[in-house]
């Protein structure tokens, strides 16, 4: 099958090749973009070598997936009250049919069939049970002598609560009696709504337990950068492409991530010394806090009566994100690796249960071991071995070529590339210790892509040699090679649409290869909006009025922070008096040299406006349902002074869009 085409380039027609494109149309009939494409000759090639290398004869994982299976509900769907589907499992069934799909990495395909659990399972007898495949994360639910205590509560209140349900349905309904966080990432808590309530909190029938620390980082990483990093993790977790073998397929840990409401409520109990025993409805734990590991605050936490080791999001069984591609501070491997590490000597020696939020467990002790120790090598080696050939002079621009997973730990599963990669993940801490810059002077301070692309294009002799070039190391299956040259054309020509298309080709067949399904996702989607532009994006979750009511009043006011215009603001200069009453707290807030600064504890003499609000009234504002002026116009709290500071400060106040263009020529 051939396919020809013009395209316009430099403001005249020209046919630029004429070629066949029979071994990438083979299955695009069935692909759920119209020029969209399947596996390339390459790709397949690729994935065929996979299949004869990989150990897929150790079905272990499969066997322990399984174990304990209990019931699912009656409909693979669950729904928010108005009837919208806010999860949906039943759009990954292609991969319940046993084919092999060249247009998935073979390891990628088998860890996604694994992520195909759904329904409640029993871990441990009459004590320890998990629900999954109800959201990214799993709900693990320990009964205690009175009801039940609940390690991580998912995304979403629909989904918590559905999950909750199901387990009351099948094992006797119990109340909850506490509510554990493990960590300071929103899948694990943002449900917490769902299945218990603020008032069960206050009059203490509740307890909320989490690591010291957790309330500034969950309020750090879903605000300040929230709106960028809900764009980022569109492209992560692959949010605007279908579910289907030629896009999402799989986020690693779990599915995707659900669709509904997420919320707040903060602890009662915070966990702050490196080991605390405690007992809560009956059940003897000991908590074990591992900051700056998977998260920034995270904790293990041990059963000492049943040997059962509960690992949060440390220990996963596969190789996690050291830098996650939605944006995060970049993780620790070398700590993650030593609390993994104290965790194996003090706990894994007796541990005969192994349960993690993802994915799904592990029985016997001489299994737990290997898998542990197999987790604490590949975060180790990363580390060390990067800093290995950093010291040799590879730089970060190249180290993702130079390291190489050792092969004894490449031949096993519970060190897959699947949800980070070798390749972002060896950068990640190469910049950890070295920083972004390479040590050339001409990338200290480099132009912008799109101000340095239009030379590249016109030393390369403009945009039809590029797109012939392009497609001439795409037909040879040079990927990597297309996209580099490709790439400045696009940057170069945001409007030719011709460049856009043959990029996207390119990276589809890249987001084949890969493994690892945040590359995948980001990849496909990416080529995605090449193509079709890009999606509309959901306000970001820290948006969300619960979650934004439980920031501080400094954090709010740091987060306003992040929305001033500072060109705009380079002029003004005030200061703004804020108490709070009813906390009995006060706030200087500071605008100079175009930055807006907040300290507490203090009130200024000098001020040139006080505003007096109670916090309970200020809450309203930090939800978005109300602002500071019209609160203030309303007779809600107080104001003197020269209220007219109010209105420069509004002026400069820039207001965020989900949907920014990533690639060029993308936006809407």
């Amino acid at each position: 099958m051939s396919r020809y085409f013009s395209i316009r380039v430099a403001g005249k027609s020209a046919i630029v090749f004429a070629l066949s494109l029979w071994v990438l149309v083979a299955l695009a009939q069935d692909h759920f973009n119209p020029k969209g494409f399947g596996a390339s000759r390459y790709t397949s090639q690729l994935q065929s070598e996979l299949r004869e290398g990989l150990p897929f004869d150790d079905q272990r994982d499969f066997e322990e997936s399984r174990r304990g299976f209990i019931a699912e509900p009656g409909s693979r769907q669950i729904l928010a009250a108005n009837g919208r589907v806010v999860w949906d499992m039943t759009r990954y069934d292609f991969l319940l049919e046993g084919s092999e799909f060249d247009s998935i990495h073979p390891s990628l395909q088998r860890q996604a069939t694994l992520n195909m659990n759904y329904g409640l399972y029993e871990v441990v007898p009459d004590f320890i049970y998990q629900v999954r495949g109800f959201d990214l994360a799993n709900m693990t639910l320990v009964k205690g002598d009175s009801g039940w205590i609940l390690f991580d509560v998912l995304l979403t209140t629909q989904t918590a609560s559905a999950a909750l349900a199901l387990a009351n349905e099948q094992l006797g309904e119990l109340p909850v009696r506490a509510v554990i966080y493990s960590h300071s990432h929103i899948d694990h808590f943002g449900g917490v709504r769902g299945v218990i309530s603020e008032e069960d909190v206050q009059t203490g029938t509740v307890q909320v337990i989490a690591p010291l620390g957790f309330m500034q980082e969950a309020i750090a990483e879903n605000v300040y950068a929230g709106n960028a990093m809900s764009r980022r993790a569109g492209l992560q977790y692959g949010r605007g492409i279908p579910s289907d073998p030629f896009g999402q397929v799989d986020s690693a840990i779990g599915k995707a991530l659900a669709a509904g409401t997420t919320g707040l409520i903060a602890p009662t109990l915070v966990i702050e010394d490196e080991f605390e025993e405690h007992v809560i409805d009956g059940v003897r734990l000991v908590f074990q806090n591992t900051p700056g590991t998977e998260a920034p605050a995270e904790m293990n936490t041990w059963f000492p009566d049943q040997k059962v080791f509960w690992a949060a999001e440390n220990i996963t069984a596969t190789i996690h994100n050291v830098y996650t591609l939605r944006g995060a501070l970049v993780r620790d491997a070398l700590q993650w690796s030593k609390q993994i590490n104290e965790a194996l000597y003090r706990f894994g020696q007796e541990a005969e249960v192994l349960v993690s939020s993802h994915n799904w467990p592990r029985w016997g002790n001489e299994r737990i071991q290997q898998v542990m120790r197999t987790q604490r090598d590949a975060y180790a080696n990363l580390n060390n071995q990067v800093l290995n050939l950093a010291n040799q002079g590879v730089t970060i621009n190249e180290i993702h070529n130079e390291y190489k997973v050792p092969e004894s730990l490449g031949q096993q599963w519970s060190a897959r590339q699947y949800h980070g990669s070798e390749f972002h993940n060896s950068r990640a801490v190469l910049n950890r210790y070295l920083g972004y810059w390479d040590g050339n002077p001409a990338t200290l301070a480099p132009l912008s892509p799109s101000d340095s692309a239009p030379l590249y294009v016109e030393m390369m002799g403009g945009s039809a040699a590029i797109i012939s070039r392009g497609q001439a190391l795409h037909e040879r299956g040079e990927y990597r090679l297309a996209m580099e040259i490709l790439n400045k054309l696009v940057y170069a020509e945001p409007q030719n649409q011709a460049a856009k298309d043959l990029l996207a080709a390119v990276f589809e067949q890249l987001g084949y290869q890969y493994e690892s399904a945040s590359m995948r996702n980001v990849f496909l989607s990416s080529a995605q909006e090449l193509r079709n532009g890009a999606p509309a994006v959901a306000a970001a979750r820290g948006a969300s009025p619960s979650l934004a009511r439980a920031m501080t009043t400094t954090q709010w006011w740091d987060a306003m922070a992040t929305r001033v215009d500072s060109q705009l603001a380079d002029s003004l200069n005030f200061s703004i008096n804020f108490i709070s009453p009813d906390t009995e707290q006060s706030f200087v807030i500071e605008m100079s040299g175009g930055t807006l600064s907040n300290i507490e504890g203090y009130v200024a003499d000098d001020a040139d406006v006080t505003i007096s609000m109670n916090r309970s009234d200020l809450e309203t504002v930090i939800m978005g349902q109300a602002t500071l002026a019209s609160q203030l116009q309303a007779g809600v709290g107080t104001v003197t002074g020269n209220q007219a500071v109010l209105l420069q400060l509004n002026s400069v106040l820039v207001s965020f869009d989900s949907s920014f263009e990533v690639m060029p020529g993308t936006g809407n």
